[in-house]
């Protein structure tokens, strides 16, 4: 009787109930291969994209941000940080392009917003509220049960994780919506306003499961 009350408290725990976690920051604080959050959701098919949050890290090498992994795609949507300065890599459907020219400095809150138009195949990146060129990628919508990572870069459906591309930091203030994100929302978003949460993921009512040591700490 003892241990079935504990198998049920910790599925309890595992089926949480989505958690405001404004104020709240996930701390990633060691290079490993296995320690990441997973962000949860019903929704299989995504006709375009936007994700917005703000990281603070001090790493100089490679690591991902955001990998969202389909049983089509590894690399259904991912925004992945190369070693190279100033530049930021992200996937649509398996295909992908890097953002030139951008300024990350160590220790630092940066504000990051990336859109992708499945219909047109338009992509677009701002950071710290500036926004970049747009630039191609691919066309077509993403279909199936998404998995999503925060904190390592999938290379095969849910897993597949490198220790040297995880991230160290901080991560808070995470959004996705299923659409292309108007400018102007993206300003309200980068500068703390009132702005229309995402309706994929919400940091004000976030479902997750951590693996390993992430820590949910106040920001």
């Amino acid at each position: 009787m003892e241990k079935l009350l504990i198998f049920v408290v910790m599925c309890a725990v595992c089926s949480a109930v989505p958690q405001d976690l404004t104020g709240k920051v996930f701390v990633f604080p060691k290079e490993t291969g296995t320690d990441h959050v997973k962000l949860l959701t019903s929704m299989t098919l995504f006709n375009s994209a936007t994700v917005c949050m703000r990281f603070k890290t001090d790493l100089s090498r490679n690591y991902g941000l955001f990998s969202l992994a389909t049983p089509s795609f590894n690399n259904d949507f991912v925004l992945f940080k190369p070693s190279t300065g100033g530049v930021i890599r992200m996937h649509a459907l398996d295909g992908g392009t890097d953002f030139l020219s951008l300024s990350f400095p160590p220790n630092t809150w940066h504000s990051m917003c990336a859109t992708w138009n499945s219909g047109n195949g338009l992509s677009q990146l701002w950071v710290n509220g500036k926004p970049s060129i747009k630039r191609f990628i691919k066309t077509g919508p993403i279909k199936g049960a998404p998995i999503t990572i925060l904190g390592q870069e999938q290379d095969s459906y849910g897993g597949g994780f490198d220790a040297t591309q995880s991230f160290l930091g901080m991560i808070t203030k995470v959004h996705m919506w299923n659409y292309v994100l108007s400018n102007e929302e993206i300003q309200r978003y980068v500068k703390n306003e009132q702005f229309t949460p995402g309706n994929v993921f919400n940091w004000r009512a976030l479902d997750f499961q951590i693996t390993g040591a992430v820590y949910v700490e106040d920001e």
